[in-house]
């Protein structure tokens, strides 16, 4: 393929010097240096790995302590709420993503998401008091990206290729997390059965998560927007109800995402699995996640209607929960894996609808930035329910129920934010 293909396939900006102007009787102009600009081809690639490396990084903290729980004496307090912190803090600056945007543009933003990332993951390794500031500097920056991601996509890459990078995010963030998941046990026992050297395994993708997309940073934006385009990047009247749609659907499948994260292994180790076990299907959970959360953006995005998609979506996270009441330690893998599929691809096909349901960048951020916001708030009070009602029946059994049950509501709010035909909101 020539450069112009490339350039057309990925959108990658490639600048273009103007032509030089010679004055008449002026000498001839030296022959041009070579460019240094980097080739099409080269501007694709550094685009791609950036950001694959950066989708690699994004879940990696959040899903280091389920396994971790049972084997390191991590109390319930502490597990619920490092649980709680990632949705609340996501929640909580979702709103200000906007501000970053015009500050910085999509490039900067996630650079800055990035470095924001690596702090944390170092600051996690202190003890405690660290894990507990670092997870919220994690969420922050989390947040940025989970806004910044749908718009960088819909900007930097071709419309047919729009349900492929959005897999591809997914696909690598399941990856990303799962590979650290699944060292917790091993380097906590290296380790001398200290938590501190699992945790900074994320170190690691953070840093090069940075070094990736700074690539990109040759191509951001800082001037800060005026009024009217601000304006632009809030949510109008008329898609009022388009917002609703999006914020219960995603924020009850993130709910049900985190809570499920949060206590998969507890679950598993109370139905019999032994420990070390549960952490290897926390694993498979969320290697799930990863091929869930790329072949649904992949198939929603080639269409225009993406309610069968996300049905379907919501009837493999029931056959997840169904496994884990009925029989949790007959295969406690199948149930981990196609639970993380359907939740998975649940979480993955939100990018999908607002680039869809979006008119331009800044109405796709405005989605994103108001479906983000109060689904995550919404999502935060699921680690926390879930704990209360575990501690209430001394089981697992009503909180799964009750997790099962969120499914009804989520297919109903799914139905407005899955198609494009307009309804009165």
């Amino acid at each position: 393929m020539n450069a112009e293909g490339v350039v057309h396939l990925w959108k990658v900006p490639v600048p273009v010097p103007p032509p030089a102007v010679r004055a008449p009787g002026a000498p001839a102009p030296a022959p041009p240096r070579p460019s240094r600009e980097p080739s099409a081809t080269a501007s694709a690639v550094l685009l791609v790995t950036g950001f694959v490396l950066l989708s690699l990084n994004t879940r990696v903290a959040f899903g280091q302590l389920g396994p971790l729980a049972p084997v390191a004496g991590l109390g319930t307090g502490v597990v619920t709420l490092l649980g709680l912190l990632p949705p609340l803090c996501m929640g909580a600056f979702a709103p200000f993503v906007p501000l970053v945007r015009r500050r910085l543009g999509e490039e900067r933003g996630l650079f800055a998401a990035s470095v924001l990332l690596l702090a944390g993951a170092v600051v996690r390794m202190l003890g405690m008091p660290g894990l507990l500031v670092g997870t919220a500097l994690v969420g922050v920056a989390t947040a940025v990206v989970n806004v910044l991601i749908p718009v960088f996509v819909r900007s930097r890459f071709a419309p047919r290729r729009v349900g492929v990078m959005m897999g591809v995010h997914a696909l690598s963030m399941g990856a990303g997390s799962a590979l650290v998941a699944a060292l917790m046990v091993p380097v906590w026992r290296a380790g001398g059965h200290a938590w501190e050297p699992a945790i900074g395994v994320a170190v690691i993708p953070a840093a090069l998560a940075a070094l990736g997309i700074a690539p990109q940073l040759r191509y951001g934006r800082r001037a800060v927007e005026p009024e009217r385009a601000r304006a632009r990047m809030r949510v109008r009247e008329g898609d009022r109800g388009l917002a609703r749609s999006l914020i219960a659907f995603f924020g009850l499948q993130t709910l049900l995402f985190y809570t499920t994260l949060a206590w998969l292994p507890a679950i598993l180790v109370a139905s019999g699995v032994a420990e070390g076990a549960a952490g290897t299907m926390q694993s498979l959970f969320i290697v799930g996640v990863a091929v869930g959360g790329f072949l649904t953006p992949v198939l929603a995005a080639a269409r225009t209607d993406q309610r069968p998609h996300l049905l379907a979506v919501l009837l493999v996270c029931a056959s997840g929960y169904a496994g884990l009441l009925v029989a949790p330690a007959a295969a406690p893998a199948l149930w981990s894996f196609v639970l993380g599929a359907g939740l998975g691809g649940g979480q993955a096909v939100a990018g999908v609808l607002y680039v869809k349901r979006g008119r331009d960048h800044d109405h796709v951020a405005a989605l994103s930035t108001a479906a983000q916001t109060g689904g995550y708030l919404l999502a935060a009070a699921g680690p926390v329910a879930a704990a209360a009602l575990h501690t209430a029946t001394g089981g697992w059994t009503v909180p799964l129920l009750v997790l099962a049950g969120v499914l009804l509501p989520s297919a109903a709010a799914s139905m407005r934010a899955g198609h494009d035909r307009p309804a009165r909101d």
